[in-house]
């Protein structure tokens, strides 16, 4: 079983930034593939980055490239998402995913989630 908690949310103004952190716990953490989705309010939880365990692979959704870097530090466990140039529409609750062994878009496919940390960014 792998825990994964998360962190950093909160609430900034357009054009900010903030940086989530997700802390793992339980199995080998280096070797799970790591994702954050996040969910808006009567929506579903959307695929929003990736990264392969390694680091050699990441992916990004079309809304959130060139503004959010995901990345990892297996010496402490942790997978991060830097989100920077916030806009009204990045509002919702951001889940981190982890994988034993997919780290594709599809986050149906990931077996362990976080509970979320909410982030809210007011125009």
């Amino acid at each position: 079983q792998v825990q994964l908690v998360e962190s950093g949310g909160g609430l900034v103004q357009t054009g900010g930034s903030l940086r989530l952190s997700c802390a793992a716990s339980g199995r080998t953490f280096s070797r799970y593939h790591m994702a954050w989705c996040r969910q808006a309010p009567g929506k579903e939880c959307e695929f929003v980055a990736a990264v392969a365990w390694s680091g050699g692979s990441t992916y990004y959704a079309d809304s959130v490239k060139g503004r959010f870097t995901i990345s990892t530090d297996n010496g402490q466990n942790t997978a991060y998402l830097q989100m920077n140039s916030l806009k009204p529409e990045d509002t919702a609750v951001y889940s981190c995913l982890a994988d034993r062994y997919y780290s594709g878009t599809d986050i149906r496919r990931y077996d362990y989630r976080g509970q979320g940390t909410q982030v809210t960014v007011s125009s």
